[in-house]
């Protein structure tokens, strides 16, 4: 008898079927991370009555009680009702105040210059791939803060001289920043590089220097600067406050800047050293070139740490009579025309966003620079 049986060969893939619903979606995530057991439903829903609970006062005070506008020129007298919350027509009269502090108004120009420079000769040195990315380091490092200077301080080209105790608001915190970036990024990794020398005088003396500022609060530093160290110089011949304050924060931030730095040098294998040592580098070509850039990519998160930790740090400059962003909060909200019960609740409350704005900023760029630089198990 006949075989009759049919065989079918397929000559395509099938398409893949979708995965099952119950695994994919928002639900298949609640149930993965919120409501994966009792315990974790149970602080789902706590946690869901807390934010509830606390998010109707905080949209009451911020919108719905706010007063946004002052079409009566009532000033302070608008915020003084019972029951207002965020008097946001104070942060609109202060605006200025907050952004530049006492600089003169007619000469805010030169700020603004100075900032719409800055921010062209960062974005290629911020984003991949641009052109001219080497002339405009060279410019942003070497040219740039001279140029800054002048601008802000003024004297030359007709230009009023305006001294550093008119300068405060976000331009001063921005500046103060700045510098301790610049300053504190290669400080930190030479003084890293020091304290793992051959050599017993450097590797102590960086050791030494690293130590004493890490053990040392920076509020006695700017203290030391402020207070004690006039007192040992003559007559006449007493630096800045502004540029004393600065020089203190850059030595304080470049100790904890090594430690970062030192961690990275501390976890490439020592066979990366031995390899290029055995190609023909040098020691110092094999610093540049092979261990401190694999040790930088290892620590961006630490170091990007480091640089939010200055920008916060910045406020501390407010106990030696500087007026940075939130000095000049405290000082607005102490005006007698605009007291009312929320003046400080609602200047504290931009200043605090101005300050998150900028943090949260950096810590998305820093998880942009992880994405883009994790190469190793690329292929």
């Amino acid at each position: 008898m006949a075989d009759r049986s049919l065989t079918y060969v397929r000559t395509e893939m099938a398409e893949a079927l979708p995965p099952p619903k119950s695994t994919t979606g928002i639900s298949a995530w609640m149930r993965e991370n919120l409501f994966s057991s009792p315990a974790n439903s149970l602080l789902t829903i706590v946690g869901l009555a807390l934010i509830i609970w606390l998010a109707i006062p905080i949209w009451n005070f911020l919108v719905a009680d706010a007063v946004f506008s002052d079409p009566e020129g009532l000033r302070g007298e608008a915020c003084r009702f019972e029951g207002v919350g965020a008097c946001w027509i104070f942060i609109q009269a202060r605006f200025s105040f907050f952004i530049y502090g006492f600089y003169p108004p007619e000469e805010i120009w030169r700020i603004n210059l100075m900032f719409l420079i800055g921010v062209i000769l960062m974005i290629p040195l911020l984003a991949p791939r641009a052109p001219f990315t080497r002339t405009a380091a060279v410019l942003f490092f070497l040219v740039f803060p001279f140029v800054a200077f002048f601008l802000m301080a003024g004297g030359i080209l007709s230009l009023e001289s305006v001294p550093t105790n008119r300068w405060g608001g976000l331009t001063l915190t921005l500046i103060i920043s700045l510098i301790g970036i610049i300053v504190s990024m290669p400080v930190g990794i030479l003084l890293a590089l020091g304290r793992q020398s051959r050599l017993p005088v450097i590797k102590g003396f960086c050791i030494a220097f690293i130590e004493l500022w890490r053990a040392v609060p920076l509020i006695t530093v700017l203290f030391m600067a402020s207070v004690m160290f006039p007192l040992f110089t003559p007559q006449g011949m007493q630096p800045d406050v502004l540029l004393r304050a600065i020089i203190g924060i850059c030595l304080f931030e470049s100790a904890y800047m090594a430690e970062v730095v030192r961690g990275g040098l501390q976890a490439i294998p020592r066979g990366q050293s031995e390899a290029s040592f055995a190609l023909g580098l040098s020691k110092p070509k094999t610093v540049a070139l092979i261990t401190l850039p694999q040790a930088l990519k290892h620590v961006i998160p630490g170091i990007v740490n480091t640089f939010i930790a200055l920008f916060k740090d910045t406020s501390l400059v407010s106990i030696i009579g500087i007026f940075e962003l939130l000095n000049t909060v405290r000082a607005a909200s102490s005006d007698i025309a605009w007291q009312f019960p929320t003046d400080a609740v609602t200047g504290y409350i931009f200043a605090g966003f101005v300050f998150w704005l900028f943090c949260f900023g950096m810590s998305r760029y820093s998880i942009y620079m992880e994405n883009r630089l994790h190469t190793g198990h690329r292929r």
